[in-house]
């Protein structure tokens, strides 16, 4: 516990002598405490670091949590997703947060290879390049390898040396600051930061375990191998560690380089609805989809293709969630109100008792504005947000996994919109969703079948070794941010809780035993 607070300590000196206090505070102002607090840990005789004045407070802000490394950069990141916590304006300025870090050198990448595969493994490397991205977790390395004879470029993602070691010190010691803050202002209580910080944890050890994002690469490669215009790079097994993963080399174009594609006669009115259409199709028939689609991780290749990168972060649906999703958007586009709320009510979302009528007319005042707007105005993602609020008022169940799809839908529709802003989100929904009912033989007549097996399929997902089991956990904290009580992390968390509790108390005691000494003393 004592190098958790000298950890802290030096964590709080990092912040403390950046300008994030105030930046925050032109949007939330801190206590009194707080900032005595970071006023004396920021007491330095060296000279301040000069304030860049082109920059505004968002790229201030970001500028400073990347300066600080991997886990305040992960913590801006996920806090970007927690409006409840920090606010609307400061999450939104939080969006542009870049995931990036000074490289680390080749030798050291060079060791943890050798260290992770075998020198018989490493050896067989050929070409392996300087880093060409770095990110606050893994760097990413240009190589070739003997793939049965055949030569082949190939990308190998190489975790930071040590950063699991560093970042879970430094998180731990966050938690304690989070702690004290709950145990001195009651008022946060409501915001549960230990949970928050301690969900921050969970989730980002997972993607410091290379096998997980290699294990999603492979079935999502699987799952679209017949899918016309996307390609999933290949996963490299006999090169692939805790440490380390490799993939195909793809030659291509990052989608955010709209003009470049464009030179290349690639039709990018064409590329925006195949975003969304491959999206929506890998949500509804495979229950298994992207959840970290972001521009810097969809890529063109040269025959035009979309080849998406990095699958830390998937979601996943169960069979229920697959039709409630396809019945609800397509019904929708049908504007059939009461067919959403026949939807609901029979997939036990809502209590039986509802009225249906009631429901449909809520779901009406959802529907009828949207349709209203202008074509670049209509998102899929932002109407699945609005009938959750809703739905929420007639005591309907929460879906994490279909609040991690509203998320991403999000994120999908503005890189389409990117490409083409006058892209119809219905118009280009439509087929996929009419498709896959058909194939389906009517869903809602069916769906009480599925309801029976349900809990069964949860339990099963996915079928993986362990890592994926604690994956596909952890992914739905993510999604409904927070953590179930009848899970093992609920029982960590408690046990953690009750360790700093201690430390408290213990610290309570400890000083009041000098107190006593220091009187009987003097």
């Amino acid at each position: 516990m004592i190098r958790k607070l000298i950890t802290l300590f030096k964590l709080g000196r990092k912040v403390a002598k950046s300008d994030i206090i105030k930046i925050i505070s032109k949007f939330q102002e801190p206590s009194i405490i707080v900032k005595i607090l970071f006023k004396i840990l920021a007491f330095s005789f060296s000279q301040k670091n000069q304030i860049n004045i082109n920059q505004n407070e968002g790229e201030r802000l970001s500028s400073s949590l990347e300066s600080m490394g991997t886990t305040f950069i992960k913590l801006g990141q996920f806090l970007a997703t927690r409006p409840d916590i920090i606010g609307e304006e400061l999450s939104k300025k939080l969006e542009n947060l870049q995931d990036k870090l000074p490289p680390f050198s080749i030798l050291q990448a060079k060791e943890i290879i050798k260290k992770d595969l075998g020198e018989s493994t490493f050896n067989s490397i050929i070409n392996l390049s300087e880093p060409v991205a770095a990110a606050s977790v893994a760097q990413v390395h240009k190589a070739q390898i003997n793939d049965n004879g055949t030569i082949k470029d190939v990308a190998i993602k190489i975790l930071r040396p040590d950063i699991k070691k560093i970042f879970n010190q430094e998180i731990d010691a966050m938690m304690l600051f989070a702690f004290m803050i709950e145990s001195l202002n009651k008022k946060t209580k409501r915001l549960k930061l230990v949970e928050v910080v301690f969900l921050l944890k969970e989730i980002t050890n997972l993607e410091m375990d290379l096998r997980f994002e290699a294990a999603a690469a492979n079935e999502y490669a699987e799952n679209t191998k017949n899918d016309v215009g996307i390609l999933v790079p290949q996963v490299y097994w006999n090169f692939t560690s805790e440490n380390v993963m490799t993939l195909d080399w793809i030659d291509g174009v990052s989608i955010r380089e709209t003009e470049e594609l464009k030179k290349r006669n690639i039709n990018t009115n064409k590329i925006a609805e195949d975003v969304i259409q491959h999206f929506l199709r890998h949500a509804v028939r495979d229950g298994f989809f992207h959840a970290d689609m972001h521009q810097g991780n969809i890529f063109i290749d040269n025959s035009g293709q979309i080849v998406p990168i990095d699958f830390g972060i998937m979601g996943r649906l169960d069979k229920m969630s697959k039709r409630f999703l396809a019945e609800i958007l397509f019904g929708f586009i049908q504007r059939d109100y009461k067919k959403v709320a026949e939807v609901h009510i029979v997939a036990g979302l809502v209590p039986k008792g509802v009225s249906i009528d009631d429901l449909a007319q809520a779901l009406r005042s959802i529907g009828e504005p949207i349709f209203g707007q202008e074509v670049k105005d209509i998102s899929g993602g932002r109407l699945l947000k609005q009938l959750f609020d809703v739905t929420e008022k007639f005591n309907m169940q929460t879906q994490p996994q279909l609040l991690m799809l509203q998320k991403t839908m999000v994120v999908v529709e503005g890189v389409a919109r990117k490409l083409n802003p006058n892209t119809n989100i219905w118009t280009t929904s439509k087929p996929v969703l009419e498709s896959w009912l058909k194939e389906t033989k009517d869903p809602l007549n069916t769906i009480n079948d599925t309801l029976q097996n349900t809990s069964e399929v949860i339990k099963r997902l996915p079928e993986f070794p362990e890592i994926m089991d604690k994956a596909n956990q952890a992914l739905t904290y993510l999604a409904s941010g927070q953590i179930p009580q009848n899970s093992n992390s609920y029982t960590q968390l408690n046990n953690k809780k009750s360790e700093m509790m201690a430390f408290r108390n213990q610290s309570i005691i400890g000083i009041l035993i000098l107190v006593i000494l220091g009187l009987l003393v003097f």
